[in-house]
């Protein structure tokens, strides 16, 4: 008789050695691969990031300097005018605030013959700067990233959205350093006072004009008087240098003149006047601040515009339907070449930003170039 027994089988099933490896390296390549993709992932989306935070700086760079400079000798007489000049004067400056910091080296309006014109101390409605557009005692005389100085720009141009026009002005004495103004009678709905957050500030330059010609001074001080009327005091000494009472010509008291007499002045305007210069800052090693476009108003404190700015290059154009000719077009210094600022009927910008990232490839620059028509100076027939 035969019995089938079932005997138990010696045999384990499992992975060998060899499979075991060759899972593990299969596995290894997928989780690198995947690895590999969500780190290309990351890299992209900084990138795009980095590629749309950096064009708004620029954009944002670009556009104010054009708008600053298409305004340029709005609200001035045709050419600009005479700051204080003759016995007692001294040049004026730009780009100065009320600690009496100045943020730009050379920073006196022209003098000399410029244009084939003599001028002295002399406000054109813009002011070129070749390669003088790093902010004065920088630690550095040149942008690291590029090695190139920038260039910088300075527009003056009246306000018209701040009614000081408005105003009935009186000089209260002969030098003129001291003026009321009173508000109309019955003002508007809405009507900005001199003393509010949008008025005038200690700093702002204020244009003068009557029947004897143009004055420009800096506001020292402010009051209120009574009844609506505000004094402003332009004191001797102030940190632009356009209070100069004791200068021959082209000051307030020459639009003063019968101030305190039974001769009373003629009828006198005021506007705020607007002289904005853009340069470069580049902070100091260890700051961890990147190069930045720089805005300074007036005598007022300088403010950021957009940061990661490595470069700020401008030339002009002078050339009309009358001049012609190719040695009046893209002019990095108009006034070394003979022309007058007033001569400039287009300047061309040029912004360059940097992105934040600088590790490895991931660093990435751009320019935005833009032509504007300085609508306000005296050229003509040539866009």
């Amino acid at each position: 008789m035969t019995t089938n027994m079932n005997q138990p089988s010696n045999k384990i099933h499992g992975f060998t050695l060899l499979e075991l490896i060759a899972a593990m390296a299969v596995g290894i390549i997928v989780i690198g691969a995947a690895a590999e993709l969500f780190k290309s992932g990351i890299d992209a989306t900084a990138l795009v990031t980095q590629q749309a935070d950096m064009q708004q700086n620029v954009r944002t760079a670009l556009n104010m300097v054009a708008r600053d400079v298409s305004m340029a000798g709005s609200g001035l007489p045709p050419g600009g005018l005479a700051l204080p000049y003759g016995t007692g004067s001294s040049l004026s400056k730009y780009g100065c605030d009320q600690t009496s910091t100045c943020y730009l080296a050379a920073n006196t309006y022209p003098t000399g013959t410029v244009g084939g014109v003599a001028v002295s101390n002399y406000m054109y409605g813009l002011i070129p700067g070749s390669t003088t557009g790093m902010k004065a005692g920088s630690w550095t005389a040149t942008i690291p990233a590029t090695g190139a100085t920038p260039d910088r720009v300075t527009s003056v141009y009246v306000d018209y959205s701040f009614p000081l026009n408005q105003y009935s002005i009186t000089f209260n004495n002969a030098l003129g350093t001291s003026i009321n103004l009173t508000p109309p009678a019955t003002p508007p709905v809405g009507f900005p006072a001199i003393i509010s957050p949008t008025g005038i500030n200690v700093g702002d330059l204020i244009l003068l004009s009557n029947t004897r010609g143009y004055a420009v001074g800096e506001v020292t001080d402010i009051a209120a008087v009574g009844g609506g009327v505000v004094s402003i005091t332009f004191s001797d000494g102030d940190p632009l240098n356009v209070n100069q009472s004791g200068a021959a010509s082209a000051n307030i008291a020459f639009l003063a003149v019968g101030a305190g007499t039974a001769a009373p002045p003629p009828p006198t305007i005021g506007n705020r006047l607007w002289a904005i210069s853009y340069y470069v800052e580049v902070p100091a090693t260890g700051t961890q601040q990147t190069p930045r476009l720089m805005r300074q108003v007036s005598g007022l404190a300088p403010q950021p515009v957009a940061d990661n700015i490595i470069g700020l290059n401008l030339t002009y154009d002078t050339c009309d339907g009358i001049t012609g000719g190719p040695t009046c077009a893209a002019l990095t210094d108009p006034i070394a070449s003979g022309f007058a600022p007033s001569a400039i009927h287009k300047a061309n910008i040029q912004v360059i930003g940097q992105g934040v990232f600088t590790q490895g490839n991931k660093s990435r620059s751009m320019a935005l170039v833009s032509s504007v028509s300085t609508r306000s100076l005296n050229f003509k027939s040539q866009y």
